[in-house]
Formats: structure tokens, C-alpha cells, sequence
């Protein structure tokens, strides 16, 4: 009698396979329902940290035209002296121009034809134009 209920106790019970199948079925339909929506969610965060960022390289434009009397060559100067001794920088904290969030530079035109300087990205697709998700990032609109 004792020997039957020594095997009872060390008797493990594990998952069949229906019931593992079913439970990766079931994680497999979840995923499918959440996982466009947060696809989607990051590729509209990629654009508004653009787009803060593009504000935020203009202001930066801005300061260091107030204290030169004129806009940067191009956006190294926001972080490296162009050799004058106004130059009151770095302009951007921490003292290096960011990188668009799919790691391209910003594009920078000084004069610009939108306004004083134009500085935007070209977006997801990394070329000039495109639509939707692919649209360009600009400091002006």
C-alpha cells in the first residue's frame, strides 16, 4: 500500500500537446491584434520626435543667429565654433546635432527657400518627396 502512494506522489503531470497547441494559438491571435496597432503607434512617434527635434534645431538656428547676427553654415556650427568670438555655444544640449529617427542627418538650407533656414528629413523612405509614412519632415509646415 505504501509503495502505490510513494508512485502517486512522484507521478508529475505535464501539459498535453492539444493544450500547448492552444495556448500558442491563442498568444498567435493576440499578437496578430496588437501588433499592427503598435507598428503603426512607432512609426507616428518616429515623426513627432522629428518633428520636435526640427523645432528644436531652429530655435538653436535662432540663438546663434541673436548672437552672431547670422545663421550657421550649416549645423556643425550649432556645436563647433566657426571661429568667432561671439559664438556663445554650444547651442544644443548635449553639445552634438541629433540624427533623424531612422539615423539620417538632417537636411539643412541656409538661405532657405521656406524661410530663413530650412532644415528637415526625408522621412522613412530616406528620399526626397513620398506620401503618407513616407511624406518628408519639414520645419516649416
Amino acid at each position: 500500500m505504501q509503495a502505490l502512494r510513494g508512485c502517486r506522489r512522484g507521478r508529475r503531470q505535464g501539459f498535453t500537446l492539444i493544450e500547448i497547441m492552444i495556448v500558442i494559438v491563442i498568444i498567435g491571435m493576440i499578437a496578430g491584434l496588437v501588433g499592427p496597432a503598435l507598428i503603426q503607434n512607432l512609426v507616428k512617434a518616429k515623426r513627432e520626435t522629428a518633428k520636435t527635434q526640427l523645432t528644436l534645431l531652429k530655435n538653436a538656428c535662432k540663438d546663434y543667429y541673436l548672437d552672431l547676427s547670422e545663421f550657421p553654415r550649416d549645423l556643425d556650427d550649432l556645436v563647433t565654433s566657426p571661429g568667432n568670438s561671439k559664438w556663445d555655444g554650444p547651442y544644443l544640449d548635449p553639445a552634438k546635432v541629433p540624427v533623424d529617427p531612422w539615423g539620417q542627418p538632417y537636411q539643412y538650407q541656409h538661405p532657405g527657400r521656406h524661410g530663413d533656414v530650412d532644415i528637415y528629413s526625408f522621412g522613412e523612405d530616406k528620399a526626397q518627396g513620398g506620401e503618407g509614412k513616407n511624406a518628408d519632415i519639414t520645419s516649416w509646415e
